[in-house]
């Protein structure tokens, strides 16, 4: 394979946006979208300085905040010509990175893109703005009996266009798939500013799958403008189990044993004592018991005949494992308590914790036991808390490190021990993210699960689209300024900006 040209690698050579004069880039995003929708005071700036993972921070040289796409285009047209980065940014829920701001970079916001453009119930499909939020989707043909299927733990407050960049998955995605499983089509505006469709509004497409390589790029190939979204009719009948156990290895080995049977629940997730303590001391659904070691949250849905006989074996495999005892609810507000708890499990820790650090790996059912076991241990080793809440039935593991960032040096901690984690899903057989993303906070971690001719595939892809290295850089992939010599990659220098100030 021939290596990615480097060129510009004097570390005397500005970086892209170093000169750039951003007044009179301002004033030219004030001729494409209005004065006001052109952010430059520092303290409205700051706003903007992180996503979810807000250990890092950037304060952005100017936001835009475009409502078209033909503005989107402009926009990026601009940057391109002045040779200034930049990057879209959704709700900024996103939780490894991937909407935080590089030094001197324009921040695309698409919160004013917030318009469901067509609704098509024949054909069970949506076309939304990026700015859309998820659960939007959902309220505007549930009435019809449809709903989006991808349902982030985030999805009152995240929008599509950052499911899109991050692909993300939610609790129904072990049998429904992840956001790239029900995007039909885009439309995208690319690095130099060009807008291109890719997709379309039917599920199979001519030519090559260039939505789906698209979903799960991280803003790095473009900026999604326009999604066509898949829509699903809603089932005839769903119930939700809630089994609980006293050790959480009897709850995996539970897990392992319902789809061993050939039962796919609609959503199978696990949480540990730390987690429903926290949940029930904030939500109060008086539904968790307090002094379970693990409970499973497990949806069946179908026809009713299908239901009714799925549910009865789930609870047989369950108690079979050891369950407690089992709540089954059938009507729809039981249903939406139960998942209320789950949903609200990331936000509650702050119950338990002043801070905490979330993980994002994935690993074979079949290693959920051991896998467990060895991060109890690592939680032991380095004297940090871990509190489990995940989506079990497809191994999507979600960790969480609990620390105070007010004491020097525990941020440093944790972020070891979140890589060791990591280190230990791709050891096994899995990979270090299943639906946050890359971004900035994993990139390092990427040589872990990829070879040099892995990693240099991708690069060549990403150049292909975006050859200047000016959208979304630092991303996904390591460098020797991000990761030091632990980054093997040939990574364009033009990508290679100042990394950013930690908190």
């Amino acid at each position: 394979m021939v290596a990615l040209s480097r060129p510009g690698l004097n570390p005397d050579e500005p970086r892209p946006g170093a000169t750039a004069d951003w007044r009179r880039i301002a004033r030219e995003f004030e001729r494409v979208v209005g004065k006001k929708q052109v952010v430059q005071r520092r303290e409205e700036l700051l706003v903007y300085e992180c996503d979810g993972l807000t250990s890092y921070r950037q304060r952005p040289a100017l936001v835009v905040l475009p409502r078209t796409t033909e503005q989107v285009a402009e926009l990026v047209k601009i940057c391109d010509r002045h040779q200034v980065p930049f990057l879209a940014r959704g709700a900024g829920t996103g939780l490894s990175g991937g909407a935080l701001p590089v030094e001197n970079c324009v921040l695309i916001g698409m919160a004013l893109m917030n318009q469901i453009l067509e609704v098509d119930l024949e054909n069970q499909r949506v076309v939304v703005q990026p700015g859309v939020i998820n659960n939007w989707v959902t309220q505007a043909v549930s009435g019809a009996g449809f709903y989006y299927a991808p349902d982030p733990s985030s999805q009152i407050i995240c929008s599509v266009g950052g499911n899109v960049a991050e692909n993300s998955g939610g609790v129904h995605c072990l049998k429904y798939g992840v956001t790239t499983n029900h995007v039909l089509g885009l439309k995208l505006v690319l690095p130099d500013g060009a807008i291109a469709s890719v997709g379309g509004k039917v599920a199979e497409m001519p030519g090559y799958d260039l939505s789906g390589l698209f979903v799960g790029s991280e803003g790095t190939l473009g900026i999604a403008t326009e999604i066509t979204l898949r829509i699903l009719k809603t089932a005839e009948s769903i119930q939700v189990l809630l089994a609980d156990f006293t050790s959480v290895e009897a709850a995996g080995q539970a897990v392992s044993d319902i789809i061993s049977a050939g039962i796919i629940p609609g959503g199978l997730e696990m949480m540990d004592n730390f987690s429903l303590n926290a949940v029930e001391n904030v939500v109060a659904t008086n539904c968790y018991p307090r002094d379970a070691a693990a409970v499973l949250l497990i949806e069946i849905d179908g026809l009713s005949v299908e239901v009714e006989a799925n549910s009865a074996e789930v609870a047989r495999i369950c108690c079979q494992n050891g369950a407690r005892a089992i709540r089954v609810a059938t009507d729809l507000q039981e249903r939406l308590t139960l998942w209320k708890g789950r949903k609200a499990a990331f936000a509650a820790m702050g119950q338990i914790s002043p801070d905490y650090y979330v993980q994002d790996g994935v690993i074979p059912r079949t290693q959920l036991q051991h896998v467990l076991r060895e991060i109890e241990a690592l939680s032991q080793k380095h004297g940090y808390r871990v509190a489990n809440v995940f989506h079990a039935g497809d191994g999507n593991l979600h960790p969480l490190i609990l620390y105070d960032n007010a004491i020097p040096g525990q941020l440093e901690q944790v972020e070891e021990l979140g890589g060791e984690i990591l280190k230990l899903c791709v050891a096994v057989g899995g990979s270090i993210s299943g639906e946050h993303g890359v971004g900035a906070e994993k990139r390092c971690y990427m040589p872990e699960m990829f070879s040099d001719s892995d990693l240099e595939t991708m690069l060549w892809v990403r150049q292909v689209f975006n050859p200047k290295g000016l959208a979304n850089p630092e991303k996904i992939f390591p460098t020797p300024r991000t990761c030091g010599e632990a980054a093997r990659s040939p990574i364009p220098a033009q990508a290679q900006l100042p990394t950013v100030e930690r908190y």
